[in-house]
Parts: structure tokens; C-alpha cells; sequence
């Protein structure tokens, strides 16, 4: 067992890319930092999931915490002294601690954050690198979200999977709006939908679904995957709809989903903030869309609809 030293280095949030470029200067193999300060919003571009576990919540977004891990053959005393040295020079206030640490337990730390997660009454959310005893008779849900971001509780798209669960029945088709990293997609398929279609305008995106898709034992004859805007390249017409993205996004693009409906087809959007509900109501209302229900959690909305 190879053990390092792992020195955090502690110090305002407002200074972070400072503080991590000096870090940068001590070691050859990267860092590791831990800042809070758009977790949301860094979630969804580089993990592109928006299931963020409590405790990372929960972080102080006041402060940044910049990890750099020393090898046995180089002395962590001297990375000490240039980070201290550094770092009074730029004006910085810091923090500085230091640990053993054994490689592995480093380079896979950030899956710490990552849980499994019941959502609904039949969805359970396992990252791949966790063994589930007993799973309760729950469809499980394998995800491998990518490095740092983790899986928990964002409210908008437990509701939006939870919805989902209701109206995907088995022989189904779901077109997924704004799929992400395909979350929903790969639910409805689980849930029993013979074919799911996914849309987003982010290509890495349409890979990361994919790759989810494939990886719960789906090929590619049971799902197709867009790169581009709504009506640009989706055609024909769906059982179930969904649209977990923001509210003006649903505003602009609700006008086109019309197009892929049928007069049983039901729309669900989620990812609106209560203060936006007015706001969305009144785009889907001005469109002739029926709001059949309505759910909320912690501030968050998901409306089911119907044309």
C-alpha cells in the first residue's frame, strides 16, 4: 500500500482559483478542490445530474478546501512551506492540515457523496460502485455519474421520476426533453416503455444518456438519442413526455411539444421554482394545455398536463 500525504489547504471561497493555481505549482498530477459556491449549477454541466446528495448541500459555500496529496518520495514539508510562502504573498488567509492517506482512498473519494436513493414507490438510484443487499422489490437504477458530483435528494427530479412513475405503463413510448444524462429515459425503460427518445442541444449529454441507457441493459433498439433542438430531428408522436429542465425552457419550448402529442399523450414538466409557477401556468394555459396535476416539494413544482 502506497500511503501519501495529503495536505488540504483551507481558505476563502473568493480565492479559490488563486489558491488552486499555487497548489497546482506543487504537484505534477493534479488536484483535488472542493468548492461550493454554484454546486447546482456545476452538477448539471459537468456531472449532467441534478441528484446532489444532502451533505454536499449542507457545505459551507463560504469556504474552499483545495487537496493536494504528496508522494512518499517527495517531502510534504517543503510543499508546506512553498503553499505558505505563496500564499502570504497574495494576501491570502489559509488554513493548512495535513493526513496519511492511501491512494486509492484519494482517488476515489468524491463517491463518498454518491448514495443510494429510493424515489417514488418503485424507483431505487444505485451508483455502480455500491452492493444493495435487499433492494425491496424496487426497479434499481444503475447510474456512474462521473467524478466529484454525487446522487441524493434535488427535489425536481425525484418529483419528475416520481410523476413518471404513474404514467409509464408497460408497451409504452416516452420522448425525454432536455434528457441530460438520460435519468428519465433509462427510468421509463425500467418502468416498461417499449422505446424512449431523447433530445438535448448538449452532445456530451446525449453520450453520458447513452452510456446510462447501455449500462442498465438497454440497447440501442429500445432507444434513440438526439443531439439538437426540440423539432430539428424528433418525429412522430408519444405516450408520456417529459421535461425536467427550468422554467423558461419549458416556456420556449412547449409551444413544439405540441407537434409530438397525441390526445392521450400526457406532459409532464418539472424543474420549476415556486416563484415561476405563475409564470409557466400562464405559457401552458395561453397554449391550450390542460394542468391535470400538480406536485410540490421544498419549493419545487412538477405539473402534469395534457393537450
Amino acid at each position: 500500500m502506497e500511503i501519501w500525504t495529503e495536505i488540504k489547504l483551507l481558505v476563502p471561497a473568493e480565492y479559490t482559483e488563486t489558491a488552486g493555481d499555487i497548489a497546482n505549482m506543487c504537484v505534477p498530477y493534479g488536484i483535488y478542490v472542493e468548492d461550493y459556491r454554484d454546486l447546482e449549477q456545476a452538477a448539471l454541466e459537468i456531472a449532467h445530474i441534478d441528484l446532489i446528495d444532502e451533505d454536499l448541500l449542507k457545505k459551507d459555500r463560504t469556504k474552499s478546501v483545495v487537496h493536494l496529496y504528496i508522494s512518499p518520495e517527495d517531502n510534504p514539508a517543503e510543499a508546506i512551506a512553498f503553499l505558505s510562502e505563496r500564499l502570504r504573498a497574495e494576501g491570502i488567509p489559509f488554513e493548512i492540515e495535513t493526513a496519511e492517506s492511501d491512494r486509492a482512498d484519494w482517488e476515489n473519494n468524491w463517491k463518498q457523496y454518491f448514495k443510494p436513493i429510493k424515489v417514488g414507490e418503485k424507483l431505487l438510484i444505485r451508483p455502480v460502485w455500491e452492493e444493495i443487499p435487499d433492494t425491496e422489490g424496487r426497479v434499481v437504477l444503475d447510474l456512474e455519474p462521473g467524478v466529484a458530483f454525487g446522487s441524493g435528494t434535488h427535489e425536481t427530479t425525484q418529483l419528475c421520476l416520481s410523476v413518471l412513475e404513474k404514467y409509464v405503463t408497460p408497451g409504452c413510448t416516452m420522448l425525454d426533453v432536455g434528457c441530460g444524462s438520460g435519468i428519465l429515459s433509462a427510468a421509463s425503460l425500467l418502468l416498461g416503455a417499449s422505446h424512449v427518445t431523447g433530445v438535448d442541444i448538449d452532445p456530451l449529454a446525449v453520450k453520458t444518456a447513452a452510456e446510462n441507457i447501455k449500462r442498465n441493459g438497454f440497447g440501442e433498439d429500445r432507444y434513440t438519442l438526439i443531439h439538437g433542438n426540440l423539432t430539428d430531428k424528433v418525429r412522430g408522436t408519444f405516450d408520456v413526455i417529459a421535461a425536467n429542465i427550468v422554467a423558461d425552457a419549458i416556456i420556449a419550448l412547449s409551444g413544439g411539444v405540441r407537434a409530438f402529442m397525441r390526445p392521450d399523450t400526457v406532459y409532464i414538466v418539472s424543474g420549476i421554482i415556486e416563484n415561476r409557477e405563475r409564470d409557466v401556468t400562464d405559457a401552458l394555459d395561453a397554449l391550450g394545455f390542460l394542468i391535470r396535476e400538480r406536485y410540490e416539494r421544498n419549493g419545487w413544482l412538477c405539473l402534469a398536463v395534457k393537450a
